[in-house]
């Protein structure tokens, strides 16, 4: 599974953007990296934003699997409504 970061998250694992080394450009590659990098990134924080409206996420004390039962349901009403 392919995990996004930001630029705090270097060495974890994560895909983590290009960064610009002092006096130095980056590549075309390592732009269009980054470029591709902010769309999904935004894409993501824009849908966790909009699933903290739900009065169910907005406090996020769910314990054990009960968050990831949350999101989903939330999630797929969510489709329902645009679905409709």
């Amino acid at each position: 599974m392919t995990v996004l970061g930001d630029g705090a998250c270097l060495n974890c694992g994560m895909v983590v953007p290009r960064r610009k080394r002092p006096r130095w450009a980056l590549l075309a590659g390592e732009e269009a990296d980054n470029v591709a990098h902010r769309k999904v990134r935004a894409r993501v924080e824009h849908v966790i934003g909009r699933m903290k409206n739900y009065k169910i996420l907005r406090d996020c004390r769910q314990h054990g699997d009960g968050l990831h039962h949350a999101v989903q349901a939330v999630a797929h009403m969510h489709n329902l409504a645009l679905a409709s």
